[in-house]
């Protein structure tokens, strides 16, 4: 990290914040706790060289992400504003897909609309979190393989699109962030799953 401490106390203060609320939360088809995502998204950012105008509010919102989504009734984009600020709420929900909608597809197609207009640091957040979804993906696709789809709402081919379509935005977004070409290898295993 540049100049902020490792581990200040606004980014301690979520760490916790997010272990709580995601507390009894697992990964998708495992066993494994969904703090580990939140955590890696967090480290992934943490490598980005990020300005560090934006920095520490986008490693919050990396522990944040899902919470909107997933954990609302643990802790509230209210909850987001109180204590971490407006940037950071905005990061996160931009990158939160909308419940509301009536499908995979039709949410997923927005949020690629609000990630196009989204501010920078949500482009990094989002980018992070494929990064690690699709890291995760592939190497339990080598554990379990074909059954690994099954975990999902969405088929094989509409996953492939998803990851790609993250991919194009936030390379035309943020063309210079050190996870691309990481993230252009991993797709392109994907593409021959």
């Amino acid at each position: 990290m540049g100049a902020h401490q490792v581990l200040s106390p606004r980014i301690l203060r979520a760490v916790n914040v997010a272990a709580a609320a995601h507390d009894g939360h697992y990964r998708k088809g495992s066993g494994i706790p969904y703090v580990s995502h939140i955590f890696s998204v967090m480290h992934v950012a943490s490598k980005q060289g990020l300005d560090p105008e934006i920095e520490e509010d986008v490693l919050i919102a990396c522990l944040l992400h899902d919470t909107i989504e997933d954990v609302p009734e643990k802790y509230s984009s209210e909850d987001i504003l109180a204590d971490f600020g407006p940037q950071v709420l905005d990061f996160v929900l931009s990158v939160t897909k909308d419940s509301s909608l009536p499908n995979w597809q039709a949410r997923a197609h927005a949020y690629i609309e609000r990630l196009n207009a989204a501010p920078y640091g949500a482009v990094v957040v989002a980018a992070c979190d494929k990064l690690h979804n699709l890291s995760s993906m592939l190497a339990d696709h080598e554990q379990v393989g074909e059954a690994l789809w099954q975990r999902f709402s969405s088929a094989k081919e509409d996953q492939k699109w998803w990851y790609q379509a993250i991919y194009d935005v936030v390379e035309r977004r943020a063309p210079g962030l050190p996870l691309l070409p990481e993230y252009a290898v991993k797709l392109r295993r994907l593409e021959s799953l």
